[in-house]
């Protein structure tokens, strides 16, 4: 398929999917009733769909443009299709940012959580870059990242594990599952900022990365600065899941997924991917919230649960796949 085609059916299914979620909930009013009232509507059914509900799906489409988009770039820096997000170890830096903030006693309902995980993810991503060298090689960034994320992991089960407050280990064990209930468009007008620099950092690099996938000789002679267009790819990177692990908590496997599922479609050009997993992702995160308002409403499926349920066979799959393929 055409890259315009399939950019355009993925968009109109992103609209499809947001509306979806827009009127799918306990409200019990059908789709006309709920258009009107979130349209105009100032009874309970309105508050609900512009208050509750819209944010939640605005974040939902955030949250898979970042996850998808960084996940396609790291595979194209790293030219590996099993590389994403978590790789590096930004979700967890930010992820312990969040669980210090809630063992500190700050409400996961407000700012200061998400706060928290930004200034962790920060922290992950100067730690990072000290770790990788100044080099441009994928290797140091895995490595660093790899030593991120263990150290990150293993002080977040410390505090869980020493927590004297049964209710904030409560709420970091379930924090820490992810999920999109509960947000309000202050936590969009949170991670908005950041998660937009991340994106035009990530897709302005595009041109870097096919010039990558030919070899670094190659990239190198046509021009392109490998450490500029690592830092580039770092940085966006960080900022995107950064942001979306902040407000959203721990939600692994689009990154991986997504890419993996699109590159068929547009070929292994890194600049035609790059749009296309953003939808994607998009389109996933909102089919996934869903789900997890239709399977089990009365238990508060966690969405993190829901991706890693679907994502984890789709890892196999691709682990099985490069070892046969060998």
């Amino acid at each position: 398929m055409s890259r315009a085609p399939l950019l355009l059916s993925l968009a109109a299914l992103v609209a499809v999917l947001a509306l979806a979620s827009l009127l799918i909930g306990p409200a019990g009013a059908g789709p006309v009733a709920s258009l009107k009232a979130l349209w105009g509507g100032e009874g309970p059914l309105g508050i609900v769909l512009r208050e509750i509900r819209a944010p939640r799906a605005v974040l939902a489409v955030m949250l898979g443009v970042s996850l998808g988009l960084s996940g396609a770039a790291l595979q194209g820096y790293l030219r590996n299709p099993l590389a994403e997000p978590g790789l590096i170890g930004i979700s967890a830096a930010a992820a312990l940012g969040a669980v210090i903030a809630i063992q500190a006693g700050v409400s996961t309902l407000g700012l200061g959580v998400p706060a928290a995980g930004l200034a962790g993810a920060l922290g992950g991503v100067g730690l990072i870059l000290l770790l990788a060298g100044r080099g441009g090689s994928g290797l140091g960034l895995i490595l660093g990242g790899i030593a991120v994320s263990a150290l990150a992991g293993a002080l977040t089960a410390l505090v869980l594990n020493l927590s004297p407050n049964p209710f904030a280990a409560y709420d970091i064990m379930f924090w820490t599952m992810g999920s999109l209930a509960d947000r309000s468009w202050a936590h969009v007008l949170t991670a908005l900022p950041l998660m937009g620099l991340g994106w035009a950092v990530l897709l302005r690099a595009g041109r870097d990365l096919d010039a990558l996938s030919l070899g670094e000789e190659a990239a190198a002679s046509m021009g392109v600065d490998l450490g500029a267009l690592r830092l580039k790819i770092v940085l966006g990177a960080a900022a995107a899941v950064g942001a979306a692990t902040a407000v959203a908590g721990a939600v692994g496997f689009v990154g991986l997924v997504v890419p993996h599922l699109l590159r068929g479609a547009v070929g292994a050009m890194p600049s035609r991917l790059l749009p296309a997993a953003a939808l994607g992702g998009a389109a996933l995160v909102l089919t996934a919230d869903i789900a997890v308002r239709l399977v089990m409403p009365e238990r508060d499926l966690k969405l993190g649960v829901m991706m890693a349920l679907v994502g984890a066979p789709v890892f196999l799959h691709l682990i099985w796949r490069t070892q046969v393929g060998k």
